[in-house]
Formats: structure tokens, C-alpha cells, sequence
């Protein structure tokens, strides 16, 4: 049960990113580089801050690989530029389909057999995400598209790299602590673009303490009890998740679309956990 309750945290986390993400970049009180770099050294400051208080080895957090920070660096950067062109949902949707292809293809390509379960909550659950997409009149636009699915594919990597995590907030603020470089050298080279309002640096801050590095760090944390299957499909609910919280907070409109959708998603994560230990 706690993996359910710590997963489901993590999930909302995950919602409230692009929801923050996508206000602070459509309105234009900050730009894509800033908002990127504020985020990843907020999240860094805050697990650092946690680690210490513990009386961990704090001094030995930038040591071990660096891959997970590249691939957090390449999701959050990604993420960034999309959702200036990608509506909240749209970009979602993007983002975590193309995390669960690459999950199951990690999973299968480790020659992890997916039980029956599995695979069909898989079918139902994305075909309610596509069902979701369905309505939506406009065509995302080309370079948002392909930088939301690197973004979903480095984002699948690194969850990924979390299931062999021991000890979740050490490893989360390690690689926060590792992408701050990363974001820092590429905001050097987008110094002409830089344009950032008290609202923008306010709302990357939360972004990076609270939804990044507190979510990403829980998220860790629920991986240990999930199949890397079964993680990638949780992650399928989010797009619905930030379609509600566009209801709650952008007073946007109750859809039929919307209902079956979530109805699809949630019966899909359903059957995927029913017997959790077939392989």
C-alpha cells in the first residue's frame, strides 16, 4: 500500500510540473533556459539541504554515474522548450506515452517477460490517452512534438536508472546536483534569450524544490515497488491529472471525452497490478 500511496504523490508532482511549467512559459514570465537552470539548482539546494539534515555523507553525492543526471538534465531542458509551444495536455500526453514505449522497450530488451496482466492493462490504458487526444483540434506543432518525446525518452531512461536505486533521495539529489553544471553551461550559450520576471523565478523555484526534486525523490522511492512495466503505465494517469488540475485552477471545461478517458487509464493500472508477482 505504500508503494501505491508514494507513487500516487509522485504522480500529482508530476502534474503539477507541467501545469507550472506551461503558465510560466505561455505567459510569458519566463524563458524556457531560465526556468529550466532555476528548477534543476532548486531541486539540487533542497535534496541537498534534506541529505545534510539527515547527517548523510553529503560530500560524496557527486560521486557515482552520471548518466541519470544527463538523462534529468536532457528531459528537463527538453521538457522546457516543448511547453512553449505544447498546450498542458497535449504536452502530457506526448511526454508520457513516449516514456512508456521506452520503459517496456528497456524492459523487454533486459528480457523481462511482461505477464498477460500486464499487457493488457498496457493496450487499455494507452488507448485512453489516445482516446483523450482524439478531440483535440489542433496538430501539435513539429519541434514541440519531437523535443516532448526526448524529453518522455531521457525522462523513461531515467526512471529506468531508478530501479536499482538503494537509497532514493541520496541518488535524487546526486543527480540534481550533477545537472547543474549541464544547465548552467547551456544557459550560457542562450544568453540572448534569457527573460525572466519575480513570478517566473517564484514558480521555477516550486518546480524544482517541491514538484522536481521532492517528487522525483519520492518517485524513487515507489520504484523499488513496482515493475518497470507497471511504472510506466502509473505514469500514463498524469496527462489526466493535469487535465483535471486544468479544470480545478484554469476553470477549463468537464469533458465526456475527459470522463472515459480516465476511466480508461485508471481500469488499465488496475489490471496491470492485479497479479503483480506473474512475469
Amino acid at each position: 500500500m505504500k508503494t501505491y500511496m508514494y507513487t500516487f504523490l509522485a504522480l500529482l508532482a508530476f502534474a503539477g510540473n507541467s501545469i507550472l511549467c506551461r503558465y510560466a512559459l505561455a505567459d510569458g514570465v519566463s524563458d524556457a533556459y531560465s526556468f529550466t537552470t532555476i528548477r534543476l539548482l532548486s531541486g539540487a539546494l533542497c535534496l541537498f539541504a534534506l541529505i545534510a539534515f539527515q547527517k548523510n555523507n553529503a560530500t560524496s553525492v557527486v560521486s557515482g554515474s552520471w548518466m541519470p543526471a544527463v538523462w534529468l538534465f536532457v528531459y528537463a531542458f527538453t521538457f522546457s522548450l516543448a511547453y512553449v509551444s505544447l498546450q498542458t495536455g497535449v504536452g502530457a500526453l506526448i511526454l508520457f506515452g513516449a516514456v512508456q514505449v521506452t520503459m517496456v522497450m528497456c524492459s523487454l530488451l533486459k528480457g523481462k517477460r511482461l505477464s498477460n496482466f500486464e499487457w493488457l492493462g498496457l493496450i487499455v490504458a494507452f488507448s485512453g490517452l489516445v482516446f483523450l487526444l482524439l478531440p483535440a483540434s489542433n496538430t501539435p506543432p513539429v519541434t514541440g512534438f519531437i523535443l516532448m518525446v526526448i524529453s518522455g525518452i531521457a525522462w523513461g531512461l531515467y526512471s529506468v536508472a531508478g530501479t536499482k536505486s538503494c537509497k532514493p533521495l541520496f541518488m535524487s539529489a546526486s543527480n540534481f546536483i550533477k545537472s547543474v553544471p549541464l544547465a548552467l553551461l547551456a544557459l550560457l550559450f542562450s544568453l540572448e534569450y534569457l527573460n525572466i520576471s519575480t513570478t517566473g523565478v517564484f514558480l521555477a523555484v516550486i518546480s524544482g524544490s517541491v514538484t522536481s526534486g521532492l517528487g522525483y525523490a519520492i518517485w524513487y522511492v515507489a520504484l523499488k515497488g513496482l515493475t518497470v512495466t507497471q511504472a510506466s503505465i502509473f505514469q500514463l494517469c498524469v496527462p489526466v491529472l493535469a487535465a483535471f488540475a486544468g479544470i480545478l485552477f484554469l476553470n477549463e471545461t468537464v469533458t465526456f471525452e475527459l470522463l472515459l478517458s480516465s476511466l480508461l487509464v485508471l481500469g488499465g493500472i488496475l489490471i496491470s497490478i492485479i497479479k503483480p508477482n506473474e512475469r
